[in-house]
């Protein structure tokens, strides 16, 4: 029993201590400065690209079991300075298929060259499939003629005033391949001098 009453009164003067090294603590002053491992810029690359959500469809396939329903997400980024992208992903839940529709667009970038004015240096023809694209140049405060899956495709990339027509399939798929060929097949002034030399 003495022992025990001991060994009791030793752990309740070690009590105080341990709250005097709390209050020694928290005497001191706070560090300045960034904490280690909080690199400058480490988020930088997450914040380097808009997203823009452009549809989530329900899919289903049939299997022994029954059906099974997932989810298939269309998204589309850009930096608003001529760098483009889109992906599609599938999940099972609707973020785990937008995230993976992000990360597909960023593998799938391209660039397009905007001319002064914020526009594009020609008219043309975007294909794929069964849709056509036609995207022309506006002047200065004309804003993106366009609608839905086209012109979330033009505002990311940064082009300012555009006239657009869809032509065919509506699909929100199809039209922005479509105008993705359109951009992609665009050329600048000097290589239009070139193919006439």
């Amino acid at each position: 029993m003495a022992e025990e009453k001991v060994v009791a009164e030793a752990e309740v003067e070690s009590k105080p201590a341990a709250k005097q090294e709390k209050n020694h603590r928290s005497d001191r002053p706070e560090r300045q400065g960034r904490r280690p491992g909080n690199k400058p810029g480490a988020n930088r690359f997450e914040k380097q690209y808009e997203e823009r959500v452009v549809a989530i469809n329900r899919v289903s396939k049939t299997v022994k079991g029954g059906r099974h329903q997932r989810f298939a997400a269309l998204v589309v980024v850009g930096d608003g300075k001529g760098n483009y992208g889109f992906g599609t992903g599938k999940a099972s839940e609707v973020p785990d298929a937008i995230k993976k529709a992000v990360e597909a667009a960023k593998r799938n970038m391209s660039r397009v060259t905007i001319v002064k004015g914020g526009t594009i240096s020609h008219e043309i023809i975007g294909k794929y499939g069964a849709c056509k694209v036609f995207l022309k140049p506006a002047p200065d405060g004309t804003g993106i003629i366009a609608g839905g899956p086209v012109r979330a495709i033009l505002e990311l990339a940064g082009v300012k005033n555009i006239y657009s027509k869809v032509y065919g399939s509506r699909t929100a798929i199809n039209c922005i391949r479509a105008t993705v060929d359109g951009l992609n097949n665009l050329k600048t002034t000097a290589q239009i001098n070139a193919l006439r030399k």
